[in-house]
């Protein structure tokens, strides 16, 4: 059959199960549909660069769950989905596993990351790998965002170029942006998720640390690293994040999540903003131009007229004091992960990594490495003074600030600007959901970003979809 009559442009996960239910699609069609918009769009055309790898196995992989469908019906929402994950999330198949970086071009992971299982299992199409800012941002100073010195740079599809694509979930951003893919997962320490959300018009859930096992992913903290939806629509993001969720045995963090909710879309609601208390930190405001400041004042004035109390100002610190905690965590993470790695490898050491970058210099520091060297001073054990002293710091100071100001003002949520308050939510370990506000007179897109206590994704996602439906801010871009 043709599916000349099915328009992928902005096409949701249900509407896609619709058109599949009606026999209207299959899933080895819609795979090959995204296919074609990536050869057009990816390496060509725009050149937009988010995506570093496809999978070759994403045809077969559709035709097969189109015969399951046909035979035993689906196994739920995302059957027969083609989701793009980020390139440092482990699959254990014929794609690699690199982070960005050339010295694990040609690493492939020996079984796939607890959050590829998880799609796998809910019938999804893992239909490739995004690029990212290498090391997930984590190498050097300065780096510009979208770059890696595998896969080069990742542009920003509405105005390739012209605006900040964000980072370091760069290729997830763009991709799921230009319609690449149903919908991609990113992964964050802080703001990785909610900056390329917020620069591509989409929505992005930072969930709370925790909810998401961080299994298989190459580490930068385990204090603050997880995994989330990036998504179009905030429907697609609830149904992606409750296929993530799960206990697992490997990560300790997963036990601290006692609600076990594995579908956000009961929350779906569209009067999700009425009798909702809201806290402003305007001085969170102040880095914003005058057209950037207008949409978010135009949505504080649409959340009012949909039921919100806004509560402005609130006191919440905006300049976080340094912290040397990532710098100790990195070293202790990625030493783990490349210690397992097998004897061929080049790299079993954030040490070997440095040195295999100075040998590649031309190729691999365009940027620097600054990150990373600094990194290689801390022991790796986590036993220094700065360190649990910081950690302890960031905790305080960023978990009793945030409950502080909930529980004075008895909000349900805290509003930032596109990923402005990324940082101290980050510190806490506490969620996150951006949805797009609009565009500057320039065309840059921007986004609304809700923070809230933790395992409170539930509360965000009633917020972010009452204001996303009586908004309905986002625009595909023009791809020429």
């Amino acid at each position: 059959m043709s599916t000349q009559s099915f328009n992928l442009n902005e096409t949701t996960i249900n509407t896609i199960q619709q058109a599949m239910d009606s026999g209207e699609l299959t899933a080895l069609e819609l795979t090959k549909m995204y296919l074609e918009q990536i050869a057009k769009h990816n390496s060509s055309g725009p050149k937009i660069n988010a995506i570093i790898e496809i999978n070759p196995d994403a045809l077969h992989i559709a035709e097969g769950l189109d015969i399951e469908r046909a035979k035993s019906g689906k196994r739920g929402p995302l059957h027969g989905i083609p989701i793009l994950i980020k390139d440092n999330i482990d699959s254990g198949d014929k794609m690699h596993t690199s982070a960005g970086s050339v010295a694990l071009a040609n690493h492939y992971a020996s079984e796939d990351a607890f959050v590829t299982k998880k799609l796998r299992v809910a019938g999804a199409i893992i239909l490739g790998k995004t690029n990212l800012t290498e090391w997930a941002n984590f190498m050097t100073e300065g780096m510009t965002n979208g770059y890696s010195s595998r896969g080069g740079q990742v542009l920003n599809p509405y105005g390739p170029g012209k605006f900040d694509v964000g980072g370091s979930s760069a290729g997830s951003g763009a991709g799921v942006a230009a319609n690449l893919a149903a919908a991609a997962i990113g992964t964050e320490t802080d703001g990785s998720i909610l900056s390329p959300s917020s620069s591509n018009s989409l929505v992005g859930i930072k969930p709370t640390v925790g909810l998401v096992s961080r299994t298989g992913i190459i580490p930068i903290a385990h204090s603050q690293d997880t995994a989330g939806p990036m998504t179009r629509t905030v429907e697609d993001a609830a149904i992606l994040l409750g296929a993530l969720t799960g206990e697992d045995d490997v990560d300790s963090a997963t036990a601290m999540n006692h609600d076990r909710i594995t579908d956000y879309t009961p929350f779906l609601i569209k009067s999700g903003l009425t009798n909702t208390r809201i806290g402003i930190p305007r001085n969170y405001l102040s880095k914003l131009d005058a057209s950037e400041l207008q949409l978010v004042n135009q949505a504080l004035e649409d959340m009012k007229k949909l039921g919100a109390t806004i509560v402005d100002p609130i006191d919440l610190p905006d300049n976080l004091p340094d912290s040397s905690v990532l710098f100790h965590e990195f070293k202790n993470g990625v030493n783990a992960y490349l210690g397992k790695l097998p004897a061929h490898s080049p790299v079993h050491s954030l040490l070997e990594v440095i040195n295999f970058n100075q040998s590649h210099a031309d190729k691999a520091l365009n940027y620097g490495q600054t990150r990373l060297t600094r990194s290689e001073t801390k022991s790796g054990t986590l036993t220094e003074e700065e360190y649990i002293t910081d950690r302890l710091t960031d905790l305080r100071i960023s978990q009793e600030k945030i409950q502080e100001v909930i529980n004075e003002h008895r909000l349900d949520t805290i509003f930032f600007p596109n990923n402005d308050g990324s940082s101290i939510a980050a510190r806490a370990g506490y969620p996150s959901i951006t949805v797009p506000a609009g565009y500057t007179n320039a065309g840059k897109p921007v986004g609304a970003t809700f923070t809230g206590q933790a395992f409170s994704e539930g509360k965000l996602i009633e917020i972010a979809y009452a204001y996303e439906q009586a908004t309905n801010h986002r625009k595909s871009p023009i791809l020429e």
